[in-house]
């Protein structure tokens, strides 16, 4: 059986067009849904509507993560869990489940009797933790992204001014991320003679200034450079025949380009090679590695032939050699100590009700070191009409990410907001500050134990109403943290477990309750659990 399954996928990746729903599926699970059962798990993007099994929903993940992490991967809040090593094709419809794949064999069964017990069964079993955690700046303070203030035109002047602008503002430093377009060339990693002076002395200066600094890569190179024809002859490049005469090159975000073989030991040593020179050259402390998404591989031919999802997996690997490291796209990396962030968001009042959601599916998935995208939205388009610019969105974004494992700013706070809203928004950078340590601790039992760190309620209070909650949620065991994701919203209702919460703003509630709180722009309530 498993020749067959080897025979199926390698006609999958060899047959232009071809995908698993038009292959007769080898595997099949069906399960009819119980009453009162829900489930999570799959792509974390389809956080805003899980939990699953009251609505019709389908996903085939075979080449599409949809641009963010997946597994898979579903648990349900009876205890039940469906498991395979390869690409799911997931219908829910008519009150059942049916997942099928062409590749090799699923998993089913229960564990337990709750959401945890069947989460605690899987990550034991299928993606067990390291017991390591990311770079533990990452946890601890705000993180800094030049991505949308200064976009393509990355540049040592800019950068410097940029990190000295969050100083003067009374801002923490943390990771500073310089984003795409430092480089030379996609493939040529070096910094732009043109736009640096001196990229030593300015990483030294950012060094002196309390930030650790990270650089944008990818695995693309660009198509008739030098470092495209030395590697294309080595046969370091994915190639679109079998015969390996023309590198593929693929479509994505910004161009056409070639892309590094990966399963080529020594395309996957070439491309390390290339981060620890600029760490040894220019003092780097770590990367953002991008893109890996599994449709670049799609309708190409490799050194190995593994299905495009492995191809992810295999890019996501590489930040395992580095502590300091951001990931968008995934697959099967579980447990491991890697920073995964939601995919860009828009500056919208609908994509930041997202991020709760998406954090919480995350979790679930076992992908405990999670970052909420970028303070009011990571998607660049939505920021290139200044005047759309919505401050109090700024402002909830913010809150929404003070308490969570990690907050990364952006757009500049102090460059669109009043001197009061931009208050508010230094005062949550200097409250994940002061949570700093107690998230890194959290993070650090994640790592021993696989569990979230932004946690659903279903999942610490189990069979109390809460499956449907997806704007509140806990930080490990005893925070409940419940922002405001509408718009000219000043209260709103809390859902309270049992036992006695003592809030932000000194308050005792006593649980179980569902109450309606005040909640003015300058509050982010919070509430910690005494018993």
């Amino acid at each position: 059986m498993k020749l067959i399954s080897k025979i199926i996928a390698s006609i999958l990746i060899l047959n232009s067009g071809l995908h698993a729903q038009s292959v007769k599926s080898e595997f099949e699970v069906g399960l009819k849904i119980e009453k009162d059962e829900y489930w999570w798990g799959g792509a974390v993007v389809d956080g805003s509507v899980m939990p699953y099994g009251h609505a019709d929903f389908s996903h085939n993940q075979l080449a599409d993560v949809k641009g963010n992490q997946s597994q898979p991967l579903l648990i349900s809040n009876k205890g039940r869990y469906i498991w395979s090593e390869y690409p799911l094709n997931i219908v829910f419809k008519n009150d059942s489940v049916v997942v099928s794949t062409p590749f090799g064999k699923i998993d089913t069964g229960r564990e337990g009797k709750t959401l945890k017990d069947a989460f605690k069964y899987v990550s034991k079993t299928y993606f067990p933790p390291s017991g390591q955690a990311p770079d533990p700046l990452l946890f601890t303070h705000p993180q800094y992204n030049t991505w949308i203030e200064l976009q393509y035109d990355q540049n040592e002047e800019a950068i410097l001014n940029y990190a000295q602008s969050i100083l003067d503002n009374g801002f923490p430093p943390g990771v500073l991320m310089i984003d795409d377009n430092w480089q030379t060339d996609y493939g040529v990693w070096d910094f732009s003679s043109e736009r640096f002076k001196n990229p030593q002395q300015m990483v030294e200066k950012l060094h002196a200034m309390g930030f650790k600094v990270m650089l944008w890569v990818c695995p693309f190179v660009s198509p008739d450079s030098e470092v495209y024809r030395e590697l294309a002859s080595k046969k370091l490049l994915l190639f679109e025949d079998a015969g390996k005469t023309w590198p593929a090159i693929v479509r994505w975000w910004n161009g056409a380009s070639a892309v590094i073989d990966l399963t080529n030991p020594e395309g996957e040593q070439w491309y390390i090679n290339q981060l620890l020179s600029l760490q040894k050259k220019y003092g780097v402390d770590g990367f953002k590695l991008d893109a890996g998404d599994p449709e670049f591989y799609k309708n190409t031919y490799a050194y190995k032939n593994i299905l495009p999802n492995e191809h992810t997996e295999k890019h996501a690997a590489i930040g395992l050699k580095f502590a300091l490291n951001e990931y968008r796209a995934s697959w099967k990396m579980a447990g491991q100590p890697l920073a995964q962030r939601l995919r860009d968001k828009e500056h919208t009042w609908e994509h930041l009700r997202e991020l709760i959601p998406g954090m919480l599916a995350q979790g679930l998935d076992g992908y405990a070191f999670t970052c909420p995208d970028m303070i009011g939205g990571g998607e660049v388009e939505s920021f290139n009409d200044a005047s759309i610019m919505d401050e109090e969105l700024i402002v909830r974004s913010a809150q929404c990410h003070a308490l969570m494992p990690m907050m990364q700013f952006s757009v500049a706070p102090w460059r669109i907001l009043s001197a009061e809203n931009l208050a508010i928004c230094k005062n949550m950078a200097v409250l994940h500050q002061q949570f700093g340590n107690e998230i890194m601790e959290i993070a650090k039992t994640s790592a021993k134990t696989g569990e979230p760190i932004v946690r659903n309620m279903e999942y610490m209070f189990p069979n109390k109403g809460y499956e449907n909650i997806k704007d509140q949620f806990m930080l490990g065991e005893t925070i409940l943290v419940a922002p405001v994701v509408e718009k000219a919203r000043t209260s709103r209702f809390v859902h309270f477990p049992k036992g006695k919460w003592k809030g932000d703003d000194g308050s005792i509630i006593k649980g179980p309750a569902r109450l309606k709180i005040e909640v003015p722009l300058s509050r982010l309530p919070w509430y910690r659990k005494l018993d």
